[in-house]
């Protein structure tokens, strides 16, 4: 018997042909060169000779008969042998898509091929082949005559070493942790590897689909994937559901000698089928091959670019000053100018940044790991916490892609109920129903399956093209009343009816009603007794309904700023009504409109900018939509948006690719998934907000510790630029290191640290931190300077702290006669008290280097955002470490000599009292850069109230507010 046939996709009465007469009926939303119906293999010289074609031609494998599908492919019904199989997985590959193996070494190595890490390895250069010539910090004058300075001392081996040692330590923190999140997003992928049935050497065997080989056997069923492209042998019809290759929500009838295409899903029937295409030469060919031709984003290695460019660029503005200065000027020795040079390179250049970046990302991509969503780049992460538009694909993503009832009309004297219940007495429930059929009977069996299970069917009359409608011949259990129920196309049902022409009119406006909001109707009669008249019941509006959880997410993406834009290949009046009852925007538009230019002199970026959605599109036109808002600048802070793409199908691959953020949602396509930027394993879009609000704490971390970089270069360059300007201090270089290891190392404890999310989309505001890093680095700088003035200029510190006096010997020549006063009590020609100087602004420097984090991190005051354990718990490691070093290290060869606990004290509370005002430095800064900074912190204490983990929005509702608008509304919350 013939099944009902679907009503047309908008409702309105026509007539359908089946679908099986054409059984190779290719998926008509996904555009092809070749002629409709025509395969894409193009495996050639895996066929038998009569049947290869020219290079340019491919085998349009749905026209021919089975038996000579089979031939052609060198198979029998009985499958291949397990031996041939073998052969040909090694000559045409696994079925999956190709996927580039990253090299181990390659990527240790890569941690250390930055700007950053240039300078650094630069400096090394320098330590080891230029830092030659006499040792000033070997030269005594205990240790006469001082000409014997002259000779030439050993390259800065403790230098080179301690530089190589950091560049290695930090590319193996960034490759151990960025493996670790790789890891667990491995074991996650490998949950998703799908298996099938396969006649092997004659039996039935369970393989994975990945080792799927042209010629196979296998055997499809109800809610099977479909593994690879096939042919189908004999058998019953099927229903296939192509949603993932078209973005159509009902499913088409695929008749034996059919070709059916990787990645669809069978929705009804059991039948074997012969393989005959495989991996990427499968249907989405084309669709692969664009995305494979998508170059990757790289916005997180720009921005780090950009921040050594800054770095770097200040470095070298004190590089020449310093050789200037320090060679004509002062007339050092060479080597004393190569230490000075090589302190405010190792102190200037954050060469942890790229590390703790990496870090802090891939603890975000654990996180999220946790909730079940697998971040596969990770530097995704970063871009997810800017994305101000997200566009995502209809069926399957924002709806459930599958048919469900709606609330029925009705005719006089009769309940919304009954109609249903008719309608599903009239539907076949035994057996293997179609789609309409079961979301019917489902409907009335919610509503009251015992009425439903009173009546027994006596007889059925299936859907067929002629009536167009069912028929069931029904008696009740109980009374042995009989009735007749039908139901079947909108017009049929109408004029079944004894009074077809009186309800005529106003049913037909019901139906054009349904129609042109995508909605898709079926009529439903009843007729008393087998003399009675058909009397027409009401009409069953068919949808397919968003998620539960879709409104609930969308709402909460518009209050933290996110657009969301609706991309299907369904047609604009279905993606208009989804949106309706999503509360999302109704201006939407047919794809054909993407594919010009202008629109009556409108610019196409602007409508698209403008759009709440598009329908009918194709593969191509999603990929534009995406592109084109990625070129739009009116995204976060003047920036280009930043676009998100959700999906699951084929056609959504190249979107997904494109988009700054690709999400592949649960059950997706593999072909979606590996395009995907994050692939979902939960049903539903709730993650995303997850992952939002997620991404901006990790971004928030990010912001804090760059800004912490730049200060740090800025304080370390210009302090010990101007003390060997002003004073000739000769820092020495291996203290620098000691401050690198200790305070960059430690900071790697801010990817656990505290944050609160930005209420909107964030972005690299590069100037705002340049400017507080540049202010506050300033300050931190005048306590240096102020410190070293009061020290050498006055008995303040021992007159008030009976603190040990700092002792030096005036008038100390070189063999040249150079004086050596200003630069000897760090050069090492005076007694151990002088060196007692570098071991002081040792401290110093990392006191405040260090605790400087407490400031960059907090809007406003240091003390109003509690740190985590882990950042507190590493200050207090690291700066206690430091504090020992300079009470107890005594290194001649890096001119440190051990201070008192006195001198350790006051260095302390010295460092603090010029700590504190740096919290207004910073206020001050943002004040006039952004305005008030308290508003931000109502902001995000508003968006740290949100409830993230489910349950009723408390967010008013948009249904009236332009989609476009998101941000703008975000922005202007009330201060």
């Amino acid at each position: 018997m013939d099944d009902e046939k679907e009503p047309a996709p908008e409702g309105k009465p026509a007539d359908v042909e089946e679908d099986a007469k054409d059984a190779s009926h290719a998926p008509k939303n996904v555009r092809m060169a070749d002629a409709q119906g025509q395969s894409l293999h193009n495996m050639p010289d895996l066929l038998k000779e009569e049947f290869q074609n020219s290079p340019d031609e491919e085998t349009d494998i749905g026209s021919i008969s089975i038996e000579n599908a089979l031939s052609m492919f060198n198979t029998t019904r009985a499958g291949l042998s397990s031996e041939e199989a073998d052969k040909r997985i090694t000559t045409y590959g696994k079925n999956e898509l190709p996927e580039v193996k990253e090299n181990k070494c390659l990527k240790f190595l890569s941690f250390m091929w930055n700007p950053l890490s240039w300078v650094m390895e630069i400096a090394a250069v320098i330590a080891l082949v230029f830092s030659n010539g006499p040792e000033p910090f070997l030269c005594n004058v205990n240790n006469p005559p001082i000409e014997n300075c002259e000779s030439n001392a050993a390259p800065d081996y403790p230098d080179f070493i301690g530089i190589i040692v950091l560049l290695l330590l930090n590319a193996g923190i960034g490759y151990y942790e960025e493996s670790q999140a790789g890891d667990a997003v491995a074991a996650l992928m490998a949950q998703l590897s799908p298996e099938c049935k396969a006649k092997r050497d004659g039996v039935w065997k369970t393989i994975p689909s990945n080792m799927l080989v042209p010629g196979d056997i296998v055997t499809i069923k109800l809610g099977d994937i479909i593994p690879a492209d096939l042919k189908l042998l004999e058998g019953e019809s099927l229903k296939v559901d192509q949603s993932g290759l078209t973005g159509e929500s009902l499913p088409v009838t695929k008749a034996a000698g059919a070709e059916v295409y990787s990645g669809s899903v069978v929705k009804r029937g059991e039948i074997d089928c012969m393989v005959h295409a495989t991996g990427v030469n499968t249907f989405f060919g084309k669709a692969a091959s664009l995305v494979a031709s998508t170059e990757e984003h790289g916005h997180l290695q720009q921005i780090l670019t950009r921040i050594g460019a800054f770095c770097m660029g200040y470095i070298g503005i004190w590089v020449v000053i310093l050789l200037f200065v320090v060679y004509i000027e002062y007339n050092w020795y060479y080597r004393a100018g190569i230490n000075i040079l090589l302190v405010v390179i190792i102190g200037g250049i954050p060469i942890a940044m790229p590390v703790v970046l990496s870090v802090t990302m891939a603890s975000g991509v654990s996180e999220l790991a946790k909730k079940q969503a697998i971040v596969t780049r990770i530097t995704a992460v970063e871009e997810l916490a800017g994305m101000d538009i997200l566009c995502s694909d209809k069926t399957g993503t924002l709806t459930l892609n599958q048919l469900t009832v709606d609330v029925p009309t009705t005719t006089e004297g009769i309940t919304a109920e009954e109609v249903i219940l008719m309608g599903a007495l009239s539907a076949r429930r035994e057996g293997d129903p179609d789609a309409i059929d079961s979301c019917i009977t489902k409907a009335a069996e919610e509503q009251n399956k015992e009425e439903l299970d009173a009546y027994e069917v006596k007889s059925f009359f299936p859907f067929n093209p002629t009536d167009k409608r069912t028929e069931a011949k029904l008696v009740h259990k109980s009374s042995g009343d009989v009735l007749f129920a039908s139901k079947g196309a909108p017009q049929v049902m109408i004029d079944l009816a004894h009074n077809a022409d009186e309800i005529r009119e106003a049913q037909e406006k019901l139906i054009n009603d349904f129609a042109l909001r995508g909605l898709r109707a079926i009529g439903v009669c009843k007729k008393v007794g087998k003399n009675g008249l058909w009397e027409f019941i009401g009409l069953i509006p068919l949808l397919d309904p968003p998620r539960h959880d879709t409104k609930d997410t969308i709402e909460r993406a518009v209050d933290l700023g996110v657009s969301v834009k609706m991309i299907t290949g369904d047609q604009v009046a279905i993606g208009k009504e989804t949106a309706r009852r999503l509360g999302m925007g109704m201006n939407f538009h047919a794809a054909k409109i993407i594919r010009s230019q202008f629109v009556e002199g409108v610019p196409i970026a602007d409508i698209i900018e403008q759009a709440d959605g598009f329908g009918e599109v194709f593969p191509e036109d999603k990929y534009t939509v995406v592109q084109t808002l990625r070129g739009i600048k009116k995204g976060p802070f003047g920036g280009p948006h930043v676009v998100g793409m959700t999906g699951d199908g084929v056609n959504d691959a190249p979107a997904l690719k494109v988009a700054d953020v690709g999400i592949a949602v649960a059950d997706a396509t593999d072909a979606a998934r590996s395009a995907a930027d994050m692939v979902l394993l939960t049903p539903g879009l709730f993650v995303i907000i997850d992952a939002i609000i997620g991404s901006r704490k990790i971004f928030q971390r990010m912001k804090n510790y760059s800004t912490y970089a730049a200060v740090t270069t800025i304080r370390i360059v210009t302090t010990f630029g101007l003390l060997a300007c002003i004073w000739q201090f000769s820092f020495p270089p291996f203290a620098v290191l000691l401050i690198v290891y200790l305070n960059d190392g430690t900071i790697l404890t801010i990817s656990k640290d505290r944050a609160t999310p930005s209420p909107r989309p964030d972005a690299w505001r590069l100037n705002e931190i340049f400017i507080n890093g540049f202010v506050m680095g300033l300050w931190l700088t005048a306590s240096s300077v102020v410190l070293h003035a009061v020290i050498t200029y006055s008995y303040w510190t021992v007159d008030t702290f009976n603190l040990t006096p700092l002792v030096y010997q005036d008038n100390v020549f070189d063999g040249r006669g150079v004086n050596l006063t200003r630069y000897a009590e760090t050069a090492g020609f005076c007694n151990p008290e002088c060196r007692m100087l570098n071991s002081i602004f040792y401290l110093q420097v990392s006191i405040t280097g260090q605790m400087v984090i407490f400031s960059t991190r907090a809007p406003t005051f240091f003390f109003l955002s509690r740190p985590s354990y882990w950042l507190m718990g590493a200050f207090v490691v690291a700066q206690l470490c430091a504090t020992l070093i300079a009470v107890y290290a005594d290194w001649e060869f890096t001119a440190m000599a051990p201070i008192t606990w006195q001198w350790a004290g006051f260095v302390w509370i010295w460092s603090f009292i010029w700590y504190v005002p740096t919290d207004w430095v910073k206020i001050i800064t943002y004040w006039a850069l952004n305005g008030n900074p308290w508003r931000t912190v109502t902001e995000r204490k508003f968006v740290g109230g949100l409830n993230i983990n489910g349950g009723q929005s408390n967010m008013g509702s948009r249904r009236n507010a332009p989609n476009s608008r998101a941000y703008a509304r975000a922005s202007a919350r009330p201060k």
